[in-house]
Parts: C-alpha cells; structure tokens; sequence
C-alpha cells in the first residue's frame, strides 16, 4: 500500500471511530431513549400521601420526596428484608422504587432529558435488626438510575436500615437531582 493510501485509510478509520463513540456517548446521554430501549414504561405519579408535595425545586437544585415501590396495580411492594423478602427482591423493589422517582422527574421537568446529574440518593431499608445488606437492595435504585442516565446517574448515597417504613413498603428513597438551566 502506497503511503498517500495509507494516511487515507488511517483518516476513515479515525473518523469512523469518531462519528460511532460520538454516537454512543449521544445515546448514552439520551434518557428518554435509554428508558424506551428498556421497555420501561413510567406510571402515574402518585399523589402524595399527607401534607407535602412529591418535589421541590430550588434554583438548580430538584428535591424529590420519598418514595416506596409498588406492584403493577398500584399496591405497595411490603416486607421486611431479612424476615420477608429477599436480597433479590429487595432489589426489584428498589428498582420500582426508582422508576417511580422517574415518573415524578418526568412529571415535573417535561423531560428526563434535563436531568444534568443524580446528586443524593437516601435509600431507607425495612429490615431485620440483623440485616446487614442495606446497600445491596438500594442497588436496584442506583443501577437503574446509571442505566438511564449514563454517567449523570451516579451519585453520592446513604443505604440504612429502619425497623418500620410507612404503609409497610420494603424500601424508601429519597432524592436530590440537578436540572438543567
């Protein structure tokens, strides 16, 4: 191969590389589509249960309040990991808790694609006094919150057990995101 064809080939290969990492960082960014890929389909925010409102925004800042999981039909997911429920399904019930959050996200931005970062994740745990795997249900939440958002998913957490939660759901979290401007 002459020299001039060389640099010719080592030009397409570098902008193929280009135009396909560009591409995947774009979808991988998308959080509507990242959502849709995953056959996910959002349900009705729920109306808060007593005096305060499902978010809060100040300035840049979106406070989400807590949320627990539920079922397909609305009905709380209840247990109390440890004792009820298992690692595995805590994590599902973390991760509907999750979807939730992304319902009310929706809700109030118009988009999940103004989310700019994840910042604070509180995961609160139903649980044994002797279960100690607090992080690995609230990984459900988390994992599902970097699959849809790509790098802006990760976030600083806390994962703690608590004897009771409201309604006897297995899990609560709550959430602090940054929107865009």
């Amino acid at each position: 191969m002459r020299k001039e064809d060389k640099k010719k080939f080592m030009k397409k290969i570098i902008l193929f590389l280009i135009f396909s990492f560009s591409a995947t960082l774009s979808f991988s960014q998308d959080a509507e589509a990242n959502l849709k890929a995953k056959g996910i389909v959002l349900p009705p925010v729920q109306k808060p249960v007593a005096n305060y409102v499902n978010a809060v925004r100040v300035g840049n800042l979106l406070y989400l309040a807590g949320k627990g999981p539920t079922n397909p039909d609305g009905s709380f997911i209840t247990g109390r990991l440890g004792k009820d429920l298992t690692i595995e399904q805590g994590y599902a019930a973390a991760r509907s808790t999750a979807i939730n959050h992304l319902a009310v996200i929706k809700a109030e931005l118009g988009s999940l694609n103004k989310v700019k970062r994840i910042v604070k994740v509180l995961g609160m745990v139903c649980c044994t006094e002797d279960f100690k795997d607090q992080p690995k249900v609230i990984n459900g939440y988390s994992d599902l919150m970097v699959e849809i958002f790509g790098e802006k998913g990760k976030h600083a957490r806390s994962a703690i057990g608590m004897y009771a939660l409201p309604f006897g759901t297995a899990v609560e979290v709550e959430v602090i995101l940054e929107v865009e401007e």
